[in-house]
């Protein structure tokens, strides 16, 4: 053990690399369906690899921090700017509600109980799941000038308040919001839900329908009978039951393969290659006409695409709206996504910009729709790392400037400025797509690794004074966060249904967002026997990451000033 502590000493970075491997590994044990996160394990990991005496330099710390801060606006400034307008107002207000309260909450304990400054942020941060919290609060306390030891200090009671409330923050969510909550609804959850999925797949305009735009897709081959020829193609289309789908792709005629086109007549001996849902062509099939297998018919080139929704035109339509596009006449929906968060394909559910819809068709059709609805998000290793590395710079640079009040700086700090600098290099990537462009795995590490390896440090530098603390004032910590947990939501979820009449199911998602948690809308989702939390998840997440990235600020800066 002494050689191994004086290998982490002689060389702290790798100290940070064996935490972050044990904070990794530790992060994927299981209980149940609970796992404790990499975010809790590579803090557990910091804590006892700290004990060795270690020290990381600040500056690693900061840098990772700003990779974390930066990919949270970047994912999150479509939709973050987009919920700026009349329709989002009672999700904003439920969202604001959250995170204003349990500010509040923890504020007022703290001044009650007198609680460290440190001790108030960690607790904030871990009630309220928001790791970014952490990072503002002690960006923010190094800028009041204090000595080296007194940050530390600072630090240590951050991590330890942290460690313990994020544990209890992250089971007190996900039971308040899936167990205590519902039961308090005047009527089920799962009937809300019904009602929205019902609305959601709504008749519109003549047609009906009660099914999601997912479904299986195939290619059949059939000859065409008797009572089709003579039968045009947008003929034979047009007898497609409404709420299904099916097209002609192509044609055989003797021993030509010639492409479909509205006008083209069918003759006999005609065999056509059908593409639609599974379902509608085992039941339907008969009614083409008699099925063979024609390999060199079905030989044709597909392509499963991603497509980012950015055109004005799309924006705000709903997919019942979208399906009587001429566009949409040859592909198919495969999922639809929103900051990461699969949605349920509901016909009534409204595009926003940022959206990701998979498509799926021929490489032709699905050309076609793509430059229709946005722009096609192809996979790529090319990270546009002067696009991130720009703004990163002058996000920071515009967070420098404050006004210093005795001993306090008041200012957005360069963590706060590097926020805002993602949010706005993720709201012009989801404007102008042909730059910025940053893949989901560059993404994931700027995210997941830039934040584990941030609070790996702050584990690492609290280690030494960790376990007093935590037997200081554990069982308070413990006791707060519900607190702080039931008084945030259990409001929200009162105004959301007497003041704002939220279908609940809309609600509690909107509330989970809010709080940054997504095990908890995992639980919702399962208790409601529906997807339709995941449609409030979205705009909750990207207003209460920003917000409660500010609080750390807001936090420290009230009670130093009230010393």
């Amino acid at each position: 053990m002494q050689t191994l502590s004086q290998i982490l000493n002689d060389h702290p970075e790798l100290a940070l690399f064996l935490t972050l491997a044990i904070g990794y590994a530790v992060g994927k044990f299981r209980v149940g369906s609970f796992t404790l996160g990499s975010v809790a394990g590579c803090l557990i990991a910091g804590v006892l690899i700290g004990q060795t005496g270690v020290q990381v330099a600040n500056d690693v710390k900061q840098a990772f921090f700003l990779l974390f801060l930066f990919a949270i606006g970047y994912r999150t400034g479509p939709q973050f700017f987009r919920s700026l307008n009349r329709e989002a107002l009672p999700q904003i207000a439920i969202t604001v509600l959250v995170c204003v309260v349990g500010l509040a909450v923890v504020w007022a304990l703290a001044a009650l109980l007198g609680l460290k400054v440190g001790s108030a942020a960690g607790l904030l941060a871990g009630a309220m799941t928001e790791s970014a919290t952490v990072g503002v609060a002690i960006d923010t306390f190094r800028k009041t000038g204090a000595q080296e030891a007194v940050q530390r200090a600072f630090e240590a009671d951050v991590a330890t308040a942290f460690a313990v409330s994020y544990l209890v923050g992250v089971i007190a969510t996900i039971l308040v919001l899936s167990q205590l909550l519902p039961r308090l609804l005047a009527r089920p959850l799962q009937e809300a839900c019904a009602e929205m999925e019902a609305k959601l797949n709504a008749p519109s305009e003549g047609q009906t329908t009660g099914e999601t735009a997912r479904r299986a897709i195939e290619a059949r081959s059939f000859v065409v009978d008797p009572r089709w020829v003579g039968m045009s193609v947008s003929d034979a289309e047009a007898q497609v039951p409404p709420g299904a789908k099916a097209y002609v792709e192509q044609i055989r005629r003797g021993k030509d393969i010639v492409a479909a086109y509205p006008d083209f007549r069918f003759e006999t001996g005609d065999v056509v290659a059908v593409a639609g849902l599974r379902g509608l062509l085992v039941d339907q099939g008969a009614g083409i006409g008699r099925e063979i297998d024609d390999a060199e018919l079905l030989d044709i080139p597909t392509e499963t695409l991603d497509v980012v929704v950015t055109k004005k035109s799309v924006i705000g339509k709903t997919l019942f709206e979208l399906r009587r596009e001429p566009e949409a006449r040859t592909i198919f929906l495969r999922k639809i996504t929103r900051l990461g968060e699969e949605l349920p394909a509901y016909g009534g559910l409204k595009l926003e910009r940022g959206d990701v819809m998979t498509i799926v068709g021929s490489r032709k059709h699905v050309e076609e729709a793509a430059a229709a609805v946005g722009y096609a998000d192809r996979p790529t290793t090319a990270t546009d790392m002067v696009y991130v590395a720009m703004f990163i710079f002058f996000g920071g640079v515009i967070g420098i400037p404050a006004l210093r009040i005795g001993a306090l700086e008041l200012g957005l700090g360069v963590a706060v400025g590097t926020l805002l600098g993602g949010l706005v290099a993720g709201w012009l990537r989801a404007r102008r797509r042909t730059f910025g462009f940053v893949p989901a795995a560059t993404l994931w590490l700027f995210d997941s690794v830039g934040l584990s390896a941030f609070i790996a440090c702050v584990g690492i530098s609290a280690g030494p004074s960790f376990v007093s603390g935590l037997l200081a004032s554990g069982p308070a910590l413990v006791l707060i966060t519900i607190v702080v947990v039931v008084a945030s939501h259990g409001l929200a979820v009162l105004a959301g249904t007497r003041l704002f009449k939220m279908n609940e199911g809309v609600l509690l998602g909107t509330c989970c967002g809010a709080g940054t948690s997504a095990p908890a809308l995992a639980a919702v989702q399962d208790v409601a026997k529906s997807s339709v939390p995941t449609l409030g998840y979205g705009l909750g997440y990207a207003i209460g990451n920003v917000l409660l990235a500010l609080w750390g600020a807001v936090l420290v800066t009230a009670l130093g000033s009230a010393g």
